[in-house]
């Protein structure tokens, strides 16, 4: 048994936690898409490296996907509820700050 539950289940928990992971990280990525665009999010992309853990985050069942959501209650409550923009989000998410102009 792991964390109380038989092995087949716990494995059943990770694999779902891996597909809701990549949907929700493929559904944010289109919605971003949709509302700044391909090229401009490429020409305005930025070199930020995710923290370790974030990339680590990927082996937790589930925790991917509350990163996500989290990254889009910050789009949701701090730029668009203050008429920010998508881009200046995605400018957000992949610049650091020495890279501003």
């Amino acid at each position: 048994m792991v964390f109380g539950m038989y092995e087949s289940e716990f494995e059943a928990y990770m694999i779902l936690g891996l597909i809701l992971n990549f949907l929700f990280s493929f559904m944010f990525g289109l919605y971003l898409t949709k509302n700044i665009g391909m090229e401009e999010m490429i020409k305005t992309m930025g070199e930020k490296k995710q923290s370790f853990l974030v990339s680590l985050s990927i082996i937790i069942p589930y925790a991917k996907m509350l990163i996500i959501l989290y990254r889009v209650a910050i789009l949701q409550f701090f730029f668009l509820n203050k008429g920010y923009t998508h881009k200046e989000f995605w400018i957000y998410l992949t610049q650091n700050k020495s890279e501003e102009k």
